[in-house]
């Protein structure tokens, strides 16, 4: 799912393009994306784009008259940029948004359908969308404190809870918590000052670090690879690779249908996290400090923490 330094790129890629043009036309390819029907969307067409924003990990666009269209990209969805009344993709395709410049076209290549559209009017109907994440970006530490401790829940499922949390998902969660030397599955109310310090630091930094790497990336042009992998990543992606800080092997926590890749020795001072699948499976046999993971592979020929979820 895009997540803070993604979004952020497309708005400056969209500001760059269609901030005070005309939005001409919207075309539906899939009628299940557009999730309102008040205002009608045809409401939209002949409106001026008067302005851009970001409400958690929803695109806002603002219009004329009070409207705003809110587009929620969720896991798959997509936008690209293309010539003035371009064709919607056929399987993949959901809207197109016409301009006279060119054609932003929304796709989401999953069989699950999660993206959506809302079109609505005025700023108290805006403000009800809204989960109510704290911006970490442009909060003081005092606020993420509290926000922090509002709640009593693991640190990764505190960071990516849309609630407290604005616009950090899976893989930044796991980037941030790399980088500051916190293990996802510490219970938010155990944390000191001092960790809590270290943690929101951490947050900006690497929310920051990505912003400017992706904007650099693109220059002028488009953002087109939006993704959750990449390779300058430090652990997010990375199980069984090395650790850039200490060596050690990327350990990693399977659940539903998301993954958390940690440091075992930089996060959890050497232990290993159990994957409840796992430690089910094997029981006894788990092993939980990278040591006894070594004598294991060494002994049994395999790692356990490498098999997937059946």
């Amino acid at each position: 799912m895009p997540e803070y330094p993604d979004l952020e790129c497309y708005l400056s890629a969209l500001e760059r393009r269609v901030k005070g043009q005309v939005l001409e036309r919207v075309r539906l390819s899939s009628p299940f994306v557009l999730r309102t029907v008040e205002p009608p969307l045809s409401s939209v067409h002949g409106k001026r784009i008067v302005g851009l924003r970001r409400v958690g990990k929803r695109l806002v666009f603002e219009l004329d008259d009070g409207l705003f269209l809110v587009l929620h990209l969720m896991v798959a969805g997509r936008l690209s940029w293309k010539e003035p009344n371009a064709k919607v993709p056929g399987r993949a395709g959901l809207a197109a948004f016409d301009f006279s410049g060119g054609t932003l076209i929304l796709t989401e290549v999953s069989t699950k359908k999660r993206a959506s559209l809302h079109l609505v009017h005025g700023e108290a109907a805006l403000k009800a969308i809204d989960r109510g994440g704290l911006e970490v970006m442009s909060a003081h530490l005092d606020q993420f404190a509290e926000r922090l401790r509002s709640e009593n829940h693991t640190l990764k499922r505190a960071l990516t809870d849309p609630r407290l949390f604005s616009a950090i998902g899976n893989a930044y969660s796991d980037e941030i918590l790399h980088r500051a030397r916190l293990s996802p599955v510490k219970q938010t109310k155990q944390l000191t000052g001092e960790e809590i310090a270290r943690l929101f630091t951490a947050t900006r930094e690497v929310l920051g670090e990505w912003k400017d790497r992706l904007l650099a990336e693109v220059g002028d042009g488009w953002p087109e690879k939006v993704t959750a992998f990449r390779p300058e990543m430090a652990v997010h992606g990375k199980h069984q690779q090395p650790c850039p800080v200490c060596g050690a092997l990327v350990q990693r926590i399977v659940y539903a249908e998301n993954e958390t890749n940690y440091c075992a020795r930089c996060q959890a001072q050497g232990r290993l996290l159990a994957d409840r699948s796992l430690s089910r499976l094997l029981k006894d046999d788990w092993p939980t400090t990278l040591d006894e993971l070594e004598e294991y592979v060494a002994t049994r020929g395999g790692s356990p923490i490498g098999r997937r979820r059946p």
